[in-house]
């Protein structure tokens, strides 16, 4: 007998009628598959995930699933982590339809983010991901809160969350693998000289997480590329708003002189 085993199984309804979940369950429960959470993921579409310990019987309810005319199988695999989070949150992650690695949320689905940065944060090794977005969008609040989730302990390597933050060197305890390193593209770009940028040079070469903030503006100006980073996502106000960085070079609200300054 196998380990007990995820599925997600997603369907679309072409008949709604009362009774049509109470069905399925039942033909569950006959195979002995258990539903592990339920919920709507898109308009018209149910998303389950489920557990069971012979493979075999996914197959005979893939079987009997097509003779049925009331749903529309849309999904049966093992569960991704976008799968996962949609039955979590009751809604699909919008993902760019050219770039596979680029995902994007607005700002009502913090939560949803938040919980997709904790899943990626927990996951062991190197790991590069860019953030994109306008300022005072919450990129640097949510970066935190994943961390804090994803039970990481968060280092500052440039920001300008409370001062601006630019640092050169590192104590011993902080070279951690388990530690998460935050980078602003914008500050580091503006305000930092060579040390900062050999420690940087460091963190990226230490199997850990590593979160850049304004990806586009750091790879303009160091020897790393897009093509580098494992993920990007991109946060907006709203789903039309388009990401510049026309504000912060007519302002330059990035500058010492508006933040204060903490240099290590």
């Amino acid at each position: 007998m196998e380990e007990s085993k995820e599925w997600y199984f997603e369907y679309e309804i072409q008949k709604n009628r009362p009774g049509l979940l109470g069905d399925i369950s039942s033909l569950l429960g006959m195979l002995s598959i258990n539903i592990v959470t339920i919920n709507g993921v898109d308009e018209g579409r149910r998303g389950l995930l489920l557990l069971t310990k012979d493979s075999r019987n996914i197959e005979r309810f893939e079987s009997i699933l097509q003779t049925m005319d009331t749903i529309k199988v849309t999904k049966l695999r093992e569960p991704k982590l976008r799968d996962i989070l949609a039955v979590r949150h009751g809604r699909y992650i919008q993902r760019d339809a050219d770039d596979k690695k680029t995902f994007r949320f607005v700002r009502d689905e913090l939560g949803l983010l938040v919980d997709f940065m904790a899943e990626l944060f927990k996951q062991e090794g190197h790991k590069l991901i860019g953030i994109r977005g306008m300022p005072r969008v919450g990129k640097t609040e949510s970066v935190v809160a994943a961390s804090v989730c994803a039970n990481k302990r968060w280092l500052f390597v440039s920001s300008t969350l409370l001062k601006q933050t630019i640092r050169s060197q590192l104590i011993e305890d902080e070279y951690s693998d388990d530690n998460l390193f935050i980078l602003d593209g914008i500050v580091s770009t503006r305000r930092a000289n060579e040390r900062h940028w050999q420690l940087v040079r460091e963190i990226m070469r230490l199997n850990s997480v590593k979160v850049v903030e304004h990806p586009d503006v750091f790879v303009q100006n160091t020897e790393y590329t897009l093509d580098d980073f494992d993920y990007i996502i991109e946060l907006r106000n709203n789903p039309d708003e388009e990401i510049t960085y026309e504000v912060v070079d007519q302002n330059d609200q990035f500058s010492a002189s508006d933040f204060g300054s903490f240099d290590f």
